[in-house]
This record gives C-alpha cells, sequence and structure tokens, in this order.
C-alpha cells in the first residue's frame, strides 16, 4: 500500500523530543518518492543521560504514534541513546519492535555500522558534539561495534542556547572535520543527530580522501536500503548526488 507522496516507501521516524535537526535533514536526504512521517520520543527526565536511556525504555510505546499509516520501517533518530544502553539492549529493543510491528527497526547508530560496512572500514575518527562523557561513552559503543576508534574531535558547547547541540551551527560542525583531516583512519564520523552536517559533509567529500559520513546520512540511507530489500550504494550519497541541488533550495 502506497500513499501519495511516498510512492516507493513510507519511514516511520522517530525524533528526540526537543530536536531541530533530524526532520529536516532527512526530508532533504530523502530521494524522491520516499517520505517520512515523524514520531517524538519523550521523556519528563532532568538530564540528557537519563533522557536517552529513557526513550530506549519508551521506544517501543512510541511507536503507537504511527497508528495503521503504512509504514515500512521504523528509523530511531538518536544515537545518544544507543551509546548508553549498549549494542545488546539496542539489538533486543529493536527485534522486539520488528517482531510487534511487522517493519524492520533500526537506529542512527546501528545505520552506521551497515554503511562502514559497506565502505570496509575499520579505523574511524569521530566529530563528536557530545560533552565529554557522551563522547567517551560513544567511544565504547564504536569499539563493542569491532571498530578501531583512531581519533576524536569535540565542539565547544554553548550552554546559553536552547540546547548546546541541537543550536549548533554547520560551521562549527565544519571545523571539527578539518582537525580530523591528517588522521590516518578509513572514515570520519560525524557523531549525532542534533548537529547539522549536511553543507559540511558535501565540502569534506570533495577534499577528504577518506569518506566523511554523518549520523544522519547513514539513517536516511539506512531506511531506502531496508525498503527497496538491498543496500543503497553508498558513495553517491556522500557527495550528495540526489540531495545537493535540495539543500541549497532549502538554505537560499
Amino acid at each position: 500500500m502506497s500513499v501519495e507522496y511516498a510512492p516507493k516507501g513510507l519511514i516511520g521516524l522517530l525524533t528526540p523530543q526537543a530536536n531541530t535537526t533530524v526532520e529536516p535533514e532527512h526530508f532533504i536526504l530523502l530521494p524522491a518518492g520516499y517520505a517520512h512521517i515523524n514520531g517524538r520520543l519523550m521523556s519528563d527526565k532532568s538530564t540528557i543521560e537519563s533522557r536517552l536511556v529513557d526513550y530506549v525504555d519508551r521506544l517501543e510505546d512510541a511507536c503507537d504514534q504511527f497508528a495503521n499509516a503504512p509504514i515500512q520501517a521504523v528509523s530511531v533518530g538518536c544515537t545518544g541513546a544507543s551509546y548508553l544502553v549498549g549494542r545488546e539492549r539496542e539489538k533486543e529493543v529493536l527485534a522486539n519492535i520488528e517482531r510487534k510491528r511487522g517493519v524492520p527497526a533500526f537506529t542512527a547508530a546501528t545505520a552506521v555500522v551497515a554503511a562502514l560496512a559497506q565502505l570496509g572500514a575499520r579505523r574511524v575518527a569521530l566529530a563528536s558534539p557530545y560533552p565529554d562523557s557522551l563522547t567517551a561513552a560513544s567511544k565504547t559503543y564504536w569499539e563493542s561495534q569491532g571498530f578501531k576508534v583512531s581519533r576524536i574531535a569535540s565542539a565547544p558547547m554553548d550552554t546559553t542556547q536552547f540546547h548546546p547541540i541541537y543550536s549548533m551551527k554547520a560551521g562549527t560542525a565544519g571545523k571539527l572535520l578539518d582537525d580530523l583531516a591528517s588522521d590516518d583512519t578509513d572514515a570520519i564520523l560525524m557523531l549525532g543527530t542534533g548537529m547539522p552536517t549536511l553543507e559540511p559533509l558535501l565540502i569534506a567529500n570533495e577534499q577528504s580522501r577518506v569518506p566523511v559520513l554523518s549520523c544522519m546520512l547513514c539513517l536516511a540511507w539506512m531506511g531506502v536500503s531496508v525498503i527497496d530489500g538491498q543496500p543503497a550504494p553508498l558513495r553517491p550519497w556522500l557527495t550528495g548526488a540526489h540531495w545537493r541541488e535540495r539543500l541549497a533550495r532549502q538554505q537560499a
């Protein structure tokens, strides 16, 4: 069953409650014929870490927001939660969603794992928008997935804004990539789904000798791949072959 604006496939996208980046970047990244409907991950916990864990505990219930919409995948636009609960708990929760909802389910983190596997990348440099504790948790997570973290560059956090990550500018993200460019690595990964990544990705992949990915790019790529039943070639996504012009129009 298809809907008017998603003849190729509809994704159920779950987004952290105050995140202002996931929806616009996901819209820009999806090729023509695919679309998403959005639900919010909600928590009243007082710290970032406790909210992220709470998102996982409530993840299956959050899917109720999609009701009987004909979604073909559940896409979780959050990476920090994966780092804190770990790969085994993440795997368990996603399997439960797949069993109850009857569609594939994945997080931004598991999408990154699949993308890095397609590229054959084992040594990864990280561009992090997180506080130190969450950056450390991310390193542990990626190493548990079999990757070697070769280097980490962290962005300064502006705590005067409504949210230090979601209010970050693309230029700040781009400067992180400059810090990682000389490292001997197989790929550079821009962490998080809240840090704006699309313009820095385009610039970096024109200049870098290794592929530069973001969690949001991998998330959208994974949605298309699972709907189509096979992994989409990743290289055209990295160069913005189908989304470069849409980004330019959005920025105009």
